[in-house]
């Protein structure tokens, strides 16, 4: 059987930029869109020519694209003037792009309240600016602005609306849930409507919001009803709650029926199993935590934390997996928690390289160590490193690569000799490499603002500053994530810290420390993870 053919159409480049707090570079940009074309997707929207000084200069530094058809954004022409001399429409033009993608109004309401118009003009708005694209030569398609809930509204507007675009040549009908509040249902049977009205489903595109929790949803109810174009950004990035996120669609497409017998899209098994780096590179850019429960691609997309469950999965992975993780780029895992039985447990220390015969008394030991630690606020479920440190301790009994003596820290805040007001943190470490005393300091006057200039930071640079023959193996550690919970309050209330640090080679690890003392239970996760960087590069103890 003949598969149809279903087109991606990715709007990161210009949606995601619609997110509170980002702020694309021209040249991430350019990465961004070199990474969506080697994943294989049909459209890249770039942005939208002469809105913003970034896409306008990402439009004249375009990256090579080997298969992906590049698409600039815009609107239709206003009232009053021709397509040909709306100076806004010009710039969108200007960019030469093989593809345009113009939105415009199909909602009765944001007609007459927001142009002010009637809705005549703007029917002759779309037509007259689908028609200018069409005789440049350009693939012509329309966003269809707020359509669903115009449909709902004034059903016969809304589809007048659209058909004068597809009637003037439009490629691409592209049907629009602008505020996100339509349900699956209603994105089925209004997509069905429209089909029946006579643009046909490989004429029409989908683009949903995330304002209900239904973007992936509604898109996929959209190519139910015979839609063969969806739009949305990696991650789900987008304004307010976000768009469709193809990072879970993509997968989903290729991967579960009936899509994956009768759909072909653009996207590749080998390309498929690197859409977790394609993820994490979108979350480099924004400097961002990567989402774990992410589906697919989230760290703890295949975590199997009940005791239960891990010993399922230790007999057949399928019965608490719905794909293989590697076919997405991700892995299994099985953390350690106060919910963890025998089979989490060996399972765990199998995958961190630890030998141990099962009957081994040292597990029933570790295992309740475990439990009791957790207990008094640690976390060995988010801090895997810590965790392999414990086992290895308890199980091993290794000699260990130092010993702290001592540390100090001070923060103060006062002014410098230009009169500003600069926090100023140093620290003191001190510690034994086999029969030596090493003493490191380290102080931090903000001189470079943008540096973090806190207690935490100064015990981590002291601590890392001189372990002699360690030394090399430590150079990279980047501490990249820093969080901190109180986990009973009161006078007793105690400090959990869970730590994030990233090597040269893009290897993450967390540790976790415990104390009533906020340095104390940093110091401990700043420990461990030196530790476990040690242990896992092959240092031996001296």
């Amino acid at each position: 059987m003949s598969k149809e053919k279903l087109y991606l159409y990715d709007t990161t480049l210009r949606d995601g930029q619609q997110t509170q707090g980002v702020q694309f570079s021209t040249a991430e940009k350019q990465k961004i869109a070199t990474a969506l074309d080697k994943l294989g997707v049909d459209y890249i929207e770039g942005g939208w020519p002469g809105a913003n000084p970034t896409d306008s200069d990402f439009f004249n530094a375009v990256p090579d694209l080997n298969t992906a058809t590049l698409a600039a954004f815009g609107m239709t022409k206003r009232a009053g003037r021709s397509a040909e001399n709306d100076d806004v429409l010009a710039a969108v033009m200007n960019a030469n792009t093989p593809a345009v993608c113009l939105v415009g109004k199909t909602h009765d309401f944001h007609v007459s309240t927001a142009l002010g118009i009637t809705l005549e003009e703007n029917t002759e708005n779309i037509r007259a600016s689908v028609a200018h694209i069409v005789k440049s030569g350009r693939e012509a398609l329309f966003d269809a602005e707020h359509f669903f809930d115009g449909y709902k509204a004034n059903a016969p507007y809304a589809i007048e609306a659209i058909k004068a675009a597809y009637d003037s040549g439009a490629r691409w009908i592209v049907l629009c849930d602008t505020n996100g509040g339509t349900l699956p249902h209603e994105v089925r049977e209004i997509v069905g409507k429209v089909i029946e009205a006579g643009i046909p489903g490989d004429h029409l595109g989908i683009h949903t919001h995330d304002d209900t929790g239904h973007a992936v949803a509604n898109s996929l109810a959209a190519v139910d009803a015979g839609a063969r174009q969806i739009q949305g950004t990696l991650n789900g990035l987008g304004e307010r709650c976000g768009n469709a996120n193809l990072t879970t669609i993509i997968p989903t497409l290729l991967l579960k029926e009936p899509y994956k017998s009768a759909l072909e899209t653009g996207i590749t098994e080998e390309a498929l199993a690197g859409i977790r780096k394609v993820s994490r590179l979108l979350d480099d850019v924004l400097n961002r935590v990567p989402a774990k429960q992410a589906p697919y691609v989230g760290a703890s997309a295949f975590a199997h934390k009940a005791g239960l469950h891990a010993s399922a999965i230790l007999k057949d992975p399928s019965t608490y997996e719905h794909i293989e993780p590697n076919l997405v780029g991700n892995s299994r895992i099985i953390p350690m928690s106060n919910q963890a039985g025998q089979s989490n447990l060996r399972r765990r220390l199998a995958d961190a390289g630890f030998d141990v015969d099962p009957k081994d008394p040292a597990l029933p030991r570790l295992l309740d160590e475990i439990k009791e630690r957790e207990a008094l606020g640690y976390s060995y479920d988010t801090a895997q490193a810590s965790f392999e440190l414990l086992a290895r301790e308890m199980l091993f009994e290794p000699r260990p690569f130092f010993d702290v003596d001592r540390y100090r820290v001070i923060s103060e805040r006062r002014r410098n000799a230009k009169g500003e007001v600069v926090t100023v943190s140093e620290a003191v470490v001190s510690v034994w490499i086999g029969t030596q005393k090493v003493t490191s300091f380290y102080e931090n006057d903000q001189a470079d603002r943008e540096e973090d200039a806190g207690p935490v930071n100064a015990l981590s640079n002291a601590l890392a500053k001189d372990l002699g023959p360690y030394q090399a193996l430590i150079e990279d550690m980047e501490l990249v994530d820093f969080k901190v919970r109180i986990t009973n309050g009161g006078v007793e209330a105690v400090t959990r810290v869970i730590i994030d640090f990233e090597d040269s080679t893009g290897r993450r690890w967390s540790t976790v420390g415990v104390k009533q003392n906020i340095i104390d239970a940093s110091f401990e996760a700043l420990l461990d993870a030196v530790n476990w960087k040690l242990f896992r590069d092959g240092a031996e103890a001296v």
